[in-house]
């Protein structure tokens, strides 16, 4: 069926970012389809009137409810309203925090946002970020003996990205630009090559992505950057430092950033602490 509207309600006692995440996730795939989703967020719901007014309005909509909130008054109102009115509505949090608890002989604290609570973790996560800043496009070489994890590629293999999206998981990373004509920092050879991950690409993925970012600047997408055997030539010289280092090697063509991260991580048995630890 196309040409439909739906509405997906969003009710939390904190931000709603959990639910908001599932719910663009959710309609990614359907970007294509001629279908007009609309996501309504009711955030930092704490009283029962509150919650009541949005569950109506969501009633009136016949919307899709997704809620993540903790106070079990309010969840135990949200799902007897679902129930009651007829209303789908998907309970985020109670069934995962519920076997947790029992798993565990623990009560959770019930407090709402509590994952966005200032902690050692959080400013463990802003240094690592300040770090990739600093020591990005191999700014300073220095930092390459400093970094949990070195990133190393030729022109547009997600680097920067990668460097960041790690050290929103409290990864310090540095990262370095390949070039055959340009020096080679001697930090590199002092680096633990189980730290180093060589990106690589397809040489065709990388004539393409670079002749769009030419594009993008409204410049002449057909020059030496985007030249597909300077390309060739490039990529080589990358992978045979790849392999006098011994590091390991992604090819990154068919991945997105989150998949190239995850190889890391577990290719190099990092814990993800993105949140607790």
């Amino acid at each position: 069926m196309t040409d439909q509207r739906i509405s997906i309600f969003i009710i939390s006692d904190s931000a709603g970012e959990t639910a908001s995440k599932l719910a663009q996730a959710s309609m990614a795939q359907y970007e294509d389809a001629k279908i007009k989703i609309q996501i309504i967020k009711r955030a930092f719901i704490y009283r029962e009137e509150e919650l009541v007014q949005a569950l109506d309005e969501a009633k009136a909509l016949d919307a899709i409810v997704l809620h993540t909130l903790v106070s079990k008054d309010l969840v135990h109102i949200a799902n007897n309203y679902g129930k009651q009115q007829n209303l789908f509505m998907i309970d985020l949090l109670s069934g995962l925090v519920g076997e947790l608890s029992k798993r565990t002989g623990l009560e959770p604290s019930r407090l709402p946002g509590a994952m966005h609570f200032l902690s050692k973790n959080y400013f463990e996560r802003i240094s690592a970020m300040e770090f990739a800043v600093k020591y990005d496009d191999g700014k300073n070489p220095k930092g390459f003996l400093e970094a949990d994890i070195l990133l190393l590629g030729v022109s547009r293999t997600s680097k920067t990205p990668l460097s960041l999206f790690l050290a929103n998981k409290n990864l310090k990373v540095a990262n370095l630009p390949l070039i055959p004509e340009a020096h080679i920092p001697p930090q590199l050879w002092e680096v633990d090559p189980k730290k180093i991950v060589g990106l690589t690409n397809n040489p065709k993925v990388l004539n393409r992505i670079r002749r769009e970012r030419m594009k993008s600047y409204g410049l002449n997408p057909d020059t030496a950057y985007s030249d597909i055997d300077k390309i060739k030539r490039e990529l080589d010289f990358a992978n045979d430092l790849y392999k006098k280092l011994g590091c390991l090697v992604i090819n990154v063509a068919q991945l997105s950033i989150e998949e190239t991260a995850s190889i890391i991580l577990s290719e190099l048995n990092i814990e993800d602490t993105s949140y607790f630890g």
